[in-house]
């Protein structure tokens, strides 16, 4: 792995074929109904989210430049009815229409230096790991991003200015159940000794990520979590993206990176960090690839019930794992979070208590 871990350059890729999965009846359902009742035996919804949907109390902006431009852009997220998910809106396209963009896998356009969305008219917004990030990180469920520009403000590099942003917004509890989409089974995408896979997790969102890199100062390092509101902001929302200073002059050439300074980006040089400050974290390179991948995640289009573990993976791994997940049809399911916690009666044990049945993508 080299090179810059930031936004990079917007393109196309293949269409990916969309899944559904159809009603679970008989057996098959009561089984189903017996994995979700395991979920709120484990506590997930007292430890986790919780079992109803979120949007922000008020609209909050954020101001900054893009990575590769430099230009000025201007981000606001927006409240959003229940459903809704995330919705990026593209504004400021010198008179043209604003382009709307659901932050679904299928979205998008290009991973090389970072997670790209656009639709048949072409890359939109790039660089949109991070804000997801904090928005599924916080338990955000329904939010309008809208950005005036072609890439989401880079800020100071991590996930922490857009957390400040949420929290002055402030988070409000709608009625409607939340939905996840819960593995059932590990699906796993690698090449070249690079490696990711989803697997059946009853707590949650975990994230395991290892990375390597062929300098003194990184190395390799493992981290692994529990993704919970708390956890996101006090060890992961900080960690910045980073990049070597040996392939600066490369990407400027190539017309990225025009934006990076020391005010966005670690930088490391062959024996030391440039940055005046040094590292937030001993590990935060690594702290940043869990930041990424929580984010591209997000595109599953609702928050995961499954361990995710990325080995010297990136963006592009992010998506293929996620994305053959989702074309599986017998390896997830959608399932309602009861709203309140349920008490079962003694010896009902196996009766499917406030489990609503799966449903593919485009029919719930």
């Amino acid at each position: 792995m080299r090179g810059w871990s930031f936004g990079g350059p917007v393109g196309t890729s293949p269409t990916t074929t969309d899944a559904c999965i159809p009603f679970l009846m008989g057996w098959a359902q009561i089984a189903l109904a017996r994995l979700g009742q395991r979920v709120r035996d484990k506590g997930m919804t007292s430890g986790w989210y919780g079992g109803r949907q979120t949007t922000l109390r008020e609209q909050v902006s954020v101001t900054g430049i893009g990575v590769h431009s430099g230009a000025p852009v201007t981000l606001t997220l927006h409240p959003a009815e229940p459903n809704t998910g995330i919705v990026f809106v593209r504004c400021g396209t010198g008179g043209q229409p604003d382009r709307e963009l659901k932050a679904h896998y299928r979205a998008v356009t290009a991973t090389e230096f970072a997670t790209v969305l656009g639709d048949h008219h072409g890359p939109a917004v790039s660089t949109t790991e991070h804000v997801l990030a904090a928005l599924r990180g916080l338990g955000v469920d329904n939010a309008i991003v809208e950005v005036d520009g072609a890439e989401v403000p880079i800020m100071d590099g991590s996930a922490a200015p857009f957390v400040a942003a949420i929290d002055q917004a402030g988070i409000a509890t709608q009625q409607a159940p939340r939905r996840c989409i819960q593995v059932l089974k590990p699906i796993r995408v690698g090449k070249n000794g690079c490696y990711g896979e989803l697997r059946p997790y009853l707590r949650g969102l975990r994230i395991e990520v290892e990375i390597e890199f062929d300098h003194p100062l990184i190395g390799r390092q493992s981290y692994d979590v529990d993704v919970t509101p708390n956890v996101f902001r006090r060890e992961l929302a900080r960690a910045r993206t980073f990049g070597f200073m040996r392939d600066v002059a490369k990407l400027w050439n190539a017309g990225y990176a025009l934006g990076a300074s020391f005010d966005n980006t670690v930088v490391v040089a062959e024996d030391r960090v440039l940055n005046p400050e040094g590292m937030r974290f001993s590990d935060e390179c690594v702290r940043h690839k869990v930041v990424d991948a929580i984010g591209d995640l997000a595109l599953a289009g609702a928050p995961l019930l499954g361990a995710y573990r990325s080995v010297r993976g990136g963006h592009k791994l992010n998506h293929a794992v996620l994305s053959a997940l989702m074309a599986d049809t017998g390896a997830w399911a959608y399932v309602d979070l009861p709203k309140e916690p349920v008490a079962r009666a003694r010896g009902h044990a196996e009766l499917p208590v406030g489990l609503a049945p799966a449903y593919g993508p485009d029919v719930s």
